[in-house]
């Protein structure tokens, strides 16, 4: 008995394994597609132009964008932990009718084109928008076009990454421990700050880093939103875009930092994928 329970672990990892039983018909078109994602990388890599990367990289148009990108995508992940960990335990913990809609709605910009969602901010937060006219004429602030307006498009799109994580992870997460928390007398929000947070933390600073790679790498509802100013609303993606027309090697320099920062996330975040698999 004992060595058959040995052998059935064996068994069901050898039956896993690929082998030689592998059918040509899914094999093919799984290295036509594995090809299809990794040429066009190898292609940015082999192309760069190695040489003048260092003098690519430190010229002040570049460094402008790489500064404003860096500065605006962790500003908005800042804000976007601020409300999203709040906004993900109302979704998790509580219960309310409409729960699903708001969910849905919550999750709308991870498929919704960017530059809609840009079109939908300027709509709101323009000048004569639904709540940017008031803004303008109370406040005297004005988003659109501005390096604030960056930083809420890219919290705009990189919202949804956050709170997606922050939910999953607090719906793993044993209730018991708020409960029993609430017991000793600590009040909702003071079982949430000493308990439930250091639990889901993990998963906050996953959400976190998605969010921020998500944040880095926003396009369309930027430029749509905010402009494309050097030095003011120019982020790296906005300035590999203008550079490919007249500046091809400092187009491919930005778009290697861009590739090693995903690479970097995908990394990061590697032992977390692993573990829940």
């Amino acid at each position: 008995m004992t060595s058959t329970a040995q052998d059935t672990p064996r068994k069901a990892r050898r039956s896993r394994a690929p082998g030689r039983g592998v059918p040509l018909a899914l094999l093919a078109p799984a290295l036509i597609g594995l090809a299809f994602l990794l040429v066009p990388l190898l292609a940015l890599v082999v192309r760069a132009p190695w040489r003048d990367l260092p003098e690519q990289l430190t010229s002040p148009a570049v460094w402008d964008a790489l500064r404003l990108s860096l500065v605006c995508a962790t500003t908005a992940t800042a804000l976007s932990l601020v409300v999203g960990v709040p906004l993900a335990w109302l979704l998790a913990r509580t219960d309310f009718p409409g729960r699903s809609l708001v969910r849905a709605l919550v999750t709308l910009p991870l498929v919704l084109p960017p530059v809609v969602g840009g079109v939908a901010l300027l709509l709101a937060l323009g000048r004569n928008g639904v709540v940017g006219r008031w803004l303008d004429e109370w406040f005297g602030v004005t988003l659109p076009f501005t390096t604030a307006g960056v930083v809420l498009a890219e919290t705009f799109v990189a919202l949804p990454f956050l709170v997606i994580s922050v939910e999953g992870t607090l719906r793993a997460a044993d209730p018991r421990f708020e409960e029993a928390a609430a017991t000793l007398g600590a009040s909702r929000f003071t079982a949430f700050r000493r308990v439930t947070l250091p639990l889901i933390a993990p998963g906050v600073a996953a959400g976190a880093v998605l969010a921020w790679a998500r944040a880095l790498g926003e396009f369309g509802a930027t430029i749509t939103f905010a402009g494309n100013f050097p030095g003011r609303t120019q982020t790296m993606p906005l300035a590999v875009y203008l550079a490919l027309q007249n500046d091809p090697a400092a187009a491919i320099a930005l778009s290697l930092v861009l590739l090693a920062v995903s690479v970097a996330v995908l990394a990061g975040l590697r032992d977390r994928w692993t573990r829940a698999v």
